[in-house]
């Protein structure tokens, strides 16, 4: 009817012009009170611990820019059957002289002299298509995608027992079926790169390189990095990188690998600038997993052209072995900013205004007297300044 209508229209008018207010009811309850205090205890801390110290939520941040540049030094003299008598250089063993963020040393290699344009059988360990009985069984023209030249379309005598198709090609072909072993170049455990990073945080106008302020030409020449005695050192020998990272150089240098060189400048630069300074670690990045072990280590070839008295072009053909050293730098710098403390100050006291409603929670539905706490948290003031509980 008209009369009940009015009246719900009435109520849902309070409802809408209604105000809430807290009122501050003060219990004498251990449990409650003890849960209140761990729960505040909780939060502060963990602003405290975790977000002010461990993730210095206060600061604003920038991340590292960064140029590397780098130098090895060291000479090897070997001996070996195929090449004699040789000494290796920079030049030779760094390939290439610069590289962007890193650097390659040739450790190990496979050389065949003398190589010139002509015709030669394909070698039989290269691939079972070089084997025929006849000039019937080879396509003249035809490129295989493993061999080492196009077939002439002739059978030839490869040995006393076997024949390979001929092919136009360097000749003589490479044989690498059998590594060089111990490794050639194996020395090259003792040769030391110099590596020269500068970095830069563009929002703090913050520049600084790896060879810092107390570290002198004097210095420099006869230092060589040692986590404990000279940390700071900029110079590194090979052998120490690889034996931090986990790995034997010897074996290594068989068939090569890469190791990676990381360089982390985390920084908080609400300290002075000398506290920040580059931290080194060393690992290896290749697959070296003994169950999937195809196509293991790091090779390359690579020729030397000449031509010889009659003018004739010839090669030296070498399958390189070596390590690769990739230098990785990453890095955060922090400093203290207004904006993002007064953010996490904001947060930190919307964590705290969860207490209240937790215990609220635990002691309207947990505790055995929560009609009598009820009775006096919930409380209607009517237009006549009566106060009335909303649970009777």
């Amino acid at each position: 009817d008209i009369e009940t209508a009015i009246k719900l229209s009435f109520i849902c008018l309070q409802c809408l012009f209604g105000y809430e207010t807290n009122v501050m009811l003060v219990i004498n309850n251990k449990g409650v009170g003890a849960l209140f205090r761990l729960i505040q205890f909780l939060i502060i801390a963990y602003v405290a611990v975790y977000v002010c110290w461990v993730q210095r939520a206060y600061q604003d941040t920038d991340s590292v820019i960064s140029s590397v540049s780098t130098k090895v030094k060291g000479n090897i003299l070997t001996n070996s059957s195929a090449a004699g008598v040789h000494v290796w250089d920079v030049p030779e063993y760094v390939i290439p002289p610069q590289g962007e963020n890193t650097f390659f040393v040739l450790t190990n290699v496979i050389p065949t002299l003398g190589q010139r344009q002509s015709k030669c059988p394909e070698v039989r360990w290269n691939t079972s298509i070089c084997f025929c009985e006849s000039d019937s069984d080879c396509k003249e023209g035809y490129s295989e995608v493993h061999g080492n030249g196009v077939q002439t379309g002739r059978c030839v005598q490869y040995s006393d027992t076997i024949k390979t198709c001929e092919v136009q090609a360097w000749c003589p072909l490479e044989n690498d079926t059998v590594i060089p072993k111990p490794a050639l170049l194996g020395a090259a455990e003792d040769f030391t790169v110099l590596i020269k990073n500068n970095v830069q945080y563009p929002k703090f106008k913050f520049r600084k390189r790896n060879i810092l302020h107390h570290i002198n030409s004097t210095y420099l020449k006869n230092c060589t990095f040692d986590r404990k005695t000279d940390p700071h050192c900029p110079i590194f020998r090979l052998g120490d990188m690889v034996t931090e990272a986990g790995e034997d150089f010897s074996v290594m240098a068989l068939k090569g690998g890469i190791i990676g060189i990381f360089i982390d400048w985390n920084c908080d630069l609400d300290f002075p600038e000398r506290f920040c300074i580059p931290k080194y670690s060393f690992s290896r990045l290749d697959n070296k997993n003994p169950e999937n072990n195809v196509a293991p280590g790091y090779n390359f070839r690579f020729a030397k052209y000449y031509k010889t008295n009659e003018s004739t072009e010839t090669r030296t053909l070498i399958k390189a072995f070596g390590i690769r050293f990739d230098v990785i730098v990453f890095g955060m710098a922090g400093k203290f900013n207004i904006v993002p403390t007064i953010v996490n100050l904001g947060a930190t006291l919307s964590f705290l205004s969860l207490v209240t409603a937790v215990c609220d929670w635990v002691m309207l539905t947990c505790m055995k007297d929560r009609d009598l706490y009820a009775k006096h948290k919930f409380i209607h003031l009517n237009q006549n300044g009566d106060s009335v509980p909303l649970v009777s």
